[in-house]
Order: structure tokens, then C-alpha cells, then sequence
């Protein structure tokens, strides 16, 4: 959803006990280390600062929801430790898991400089830890900054940019090549160990979810990789062994 962000600063994305996951450790309030996140990208240290004063930390418990589609915007969020997954759930109750947020991404605001309205669900995947602001509170600080306001700009560009990218993938792709372009994009905005093991602690309900398919199409499709060595999979988690054999499947080979 955002630029790959060095989450080892703020905090373990998959809820394992950290330092940095303690909301009253001063690494969530230290603005050098929110300074590399994409919302503070380039602006001053004062302007980063002022804006962080402003917020206040929240704590999620897994599936704690942080907002829900069509209600007024309220609140801002910036997470610094955990894992959200941002949905669109239809009127059957079919769930579409559009993207993950990770440490360092900012949710809630896409709708704020436009609708006032979220568009979309978020619920927490594990444990997770936000400096929070109030919308008004937000929308003032961005329009007092012109930093923070093209950093706003860019976060919203992006997350369209890769919501147009899957669509096409789901409209041209088969099931193989856009799955592995999918755990490949989650793998490279983790940033993984040199060893190219990276766990991903989604289960294969919420890949399918991901990725436009169904339960079967994913499980067969894991088992399969996981004879090849390219996988491990679990209940709630999928561990990448073999990048470089995800990438040429990304590719059609």
C-alpha cells in the first residue's frame, strides 16, 4: 500500500514480541524513526514533529476493526507494529482483501481529502499498534504542510496504481502467475531475511481473498509449490523457500 518502509524500526509486522512493539516504548513517538515512513517522507523535522504531537497511540487486539466502508471518517491511523488487512466485503458477505497495511503505512486516509467516507473495512490480522488522529485534526495538519500533503497525494496514487495493477491481473492472468505476484509484492515490501525465507502469516482463506480465487484454487495450488520446495504452508501462515522459482511464475514460465 505505500513504499517499502524499514519496519525493523518500527516494529514486527506479524505481532511477534519486540521492543518496538510496545506502544509506550519511545520508538513509536520517535520522529527520526517516523521520518522514513512514506507519510514523512522529505517533510521537516519540526513540520514531523508537530504532527505526531498531535496523535495519540491505539491498541488493536486480532479482528479489533479500525474502520468500517461508509462510515464517516474519523480517524487517521499510522501503523507502527502489527498487521491490518484493508477488505471490501460484498452484500452476500463476500470478502476481498485489497491490500495489507504493515509498520509504517498510513490507513483511513484515502477518503479523507475527498468522500469523508471509508470506502473501505480494516481489521486487525494480529496485535497491532497506531499513532491515531483525529480526521479534522489530520486534514488541518496536511493542509498547513505542503510536504505532507504531496506525501498524501503520492500514498493515494500508489494504492490505486496497484489496485488497477490486480484488477488487470484477475481480468488477463491464470491463478498461478498473479498469486505468485502477489506473495512476491508482500515478500518485497516485508523485506526478508538474505536467506529468502519470509513467513507470511495470512491463511490460505485470506490469499484466496487476495488474489481474486477460492479456497480450493489456493489450497491445491500451495500444495503443489510445496512439493516443488517453493513454499511451506500451514493453517495461517505461508513460508517462502524459493523466491527466484515465484518470480519466473509471476513471469508465465
Amino acid at each position: 500500500m505505500s513504499e517499502k518502509t524499514d519496519t525493523r524500526l518500527l516494529g514486527d509486522p506479524f505481532g511477534r514480541r519486540s521492543d518496538a512493539a510496545d506502544p509506550l516504548n519511545p520508538v513509536c513517538q520517535n520522529v527520526g524513526v517516523l521520518a522514513r515512513t512514506p507519510l514523512f517522507s522529505g517533510v521537516s523535522a519540526d513540520d514531523c514533529a508537530r504532527v505526531v504531537a498531535a496523535a495519540h497511540v491505539k491498541v488493536f487486539s486480532r479482528r479489533d476493526l479500525l474502520y468500517i466502508e461508509e462510515a464517516p471518517v474519523r480517524e487517521v491511523f499510522l501503523l507502527t507494529a502489527g498487521l491490518v488487512k484493508v477488505m471490501k466485503i460484498g452484500v452476500n458477505g463476500t470478502v476481498v482483501i485489497l491490500g495489507l497495511g504493515m509498520p509504517g503505512d498510513i490507513l483511513g486516509v484515502v477518503n479523507l481529502l475527498s468522500t469523508g467516507r471509508y470506502s473501505t473495512t480494516a481489521a486487525a490480522l494480529r496485535l497491532c499498534h497506531a499513532l491515531v488522529w483525529r480526521a479534522s485534526d489530520f486534514k488541518a495538519l496536511v493542509e498547513s504542510s505542503a510536504g505532507l500533503y504531496q506525501n498524501v497525494l503520492r500514498i493515494q496514487s500508489e494504492y490505486l496504481l496497484e489496485i488497477e495493477e490486480r484488477f488487470r491481473e484477475i481480468a488477463t492472468e491464470m491463478v498461478g502467475p498473479r498469486v505468485a505476484r502477489q506473495l512476491l509484492r508482500l515478500t518485497e515490501k516485508l523485506g526478508g531475511p538474505p536467506n529468502g525465507l519470509v513467513e507470511l502469516t495470512l491463511s490460505r482463506e485470506e490469499v484466496a481473498q487476495m488474489t481474486g480465487t477460492n479456497l480450493y484454487s489456493i489450497s491445491r495450488l500451495l500444495v503443489e509449490w510445496e512439493d516443488r520446495g517453493m513454499v511451506r504452508s500451514r493453517r495461517e501462515a505461508v513460508t517462502i523457500c524459493d523466491l527466484e522459482a515465484l518470480r519466473l511464475i509471476s513471469e508465465g514460465f
